[in-house]
């Protein structure tokens, strides 16, 4: 189970730090992502952490802005969320993914809001 946290109503140039709780014994070997959703549009891939939070990768959108971390003894997993626009206004989610190269996400958790004003 995965439940995402943290959303809210920010200005343009605000920083916002998302979290991610899941629960399960094998959270520590479990590639995680993080997607959104803004209205109107379908999702989409936001970033990847792998099994111990050394490899990430993120979408063009973000790169240089959103971070993915994680603390495997806490099951949670976080995205930094810096120097946001109102264009990241979205449903963000967590997900488990297939594997580090996967943009899919297996299974999801619900999302958290996130609303950026100019």
């Amino acid at each position: 189970q995965l439940q995402a946290s943290g959303g809210g109503l920010v200005q343009a140039g605000d920083s916002l730090r998302l979290s991610c709780a899941a629960s399960g014994r094998t959270f520590s070997s479990t590639v995680m992502g993080w997607f959104r959703q803004a209205p109107g549009k379908e999702r989409e891939f936001v970033g990847v952490i792998n099994w111990s939070g050394v490899r990430r990768d993120y979408a063009d959108s973000v790169k240089g802005r959103f971070t993915i971390s994680r603390d495997n003894a806490k099951n949670t997993v976080y995205l930094q969320m810096n120097n946001l626009k109102p264009e990241d206004t979205a449903v963000y989610y967590c997900a488990v993914m297939g594997s580090y190269y996967s943009r899919m996400g297996d299974y999801w958790g619900q999302g958290t809001l996130v609303t950026v004003s100019s």
